[in-house]
């Protein structure tokens, strides 16, 4: 009798991964939409301003991070030119956006390469070199960069807008996660 409640555990861990894993996998995915259902959250909890400010990570280098520390990322779905978001909905769930109703204050930062877009939900999402900009949920501290190369299409945004960890002669970390595997619970 013991194995029932383990089968039914690991049927029900299993199926939590999967919902999971689809959740992010569609946040990867090149079904991006530009539209999706307004947030009536999302304009309410957007900060008057913002600050962004870089920070040193020792497999990425320079990066930026929120005004708390946690690294921001940057998602190659989106377009820079003119600037447009294309991870709403779900997406915009574990990838929450860099809001600001109002001015963005920089340390490290050229502030001409910083602005803002409207997103579809109506709210504003601060960019980088047009570039939206997001926090990743799985960050639970700053400095954390566990969003790095997630679904080969997420990664931490350096002050120009680049992608971190990919220029020329720094390679992707080895501990950059892939896709789904490398990222249990998530």
């Amino acid at each position: 009798m013991s194995s029932k409640p383990r089968t039914r555990r690991a049927a029900v861990l299993a199926a939590s991964g999967i919902a999971v894993a689809a959740l992010i996998a569609g946040c990867g995915s090149s079904g991006g939409s530009k539209s999706a259902a307004p947030s009536t959250s999302g304009s309410q909890s957007a900060p008057a301003s913002a600050t962004l400010q870089t920070a040193t990570d020792p497999k990425l280098g320079t990066i930026v991070t929120d005004s708390a520390g946690f690294t921001l990322y940057r998602f190659d779905q989106d377009e820079n030119n003119p600037p447009e978001s294309y991870c709403n909905g779900s997406c915009a769930v574990i990838w929450p956006p860099e809001h600001a109703n109002g001015d963005v204050t920089v340390k490290g930062i050229d502030s001409k390469l910083v602005g803002t877009v409207t997103r579809s939900d109506g709210t504003k999402q601060v960019t980088v070199n047009g570039w939206p900009v997001y926090r990743y949920s799985p960050d639970t501290k700053p400095g954390d960069t566990k969003g790095q190369g997630v679904g080969g299409t997420w990664f931490a945004v350096t002050p120009s807008g680049g992608k971190a960890g990919t220029g020329t002669g720094s390679a992707p970390s080895p501990a950059t996660p892939s896709p789904m595997p490398s990222t249990p619970g998530y």
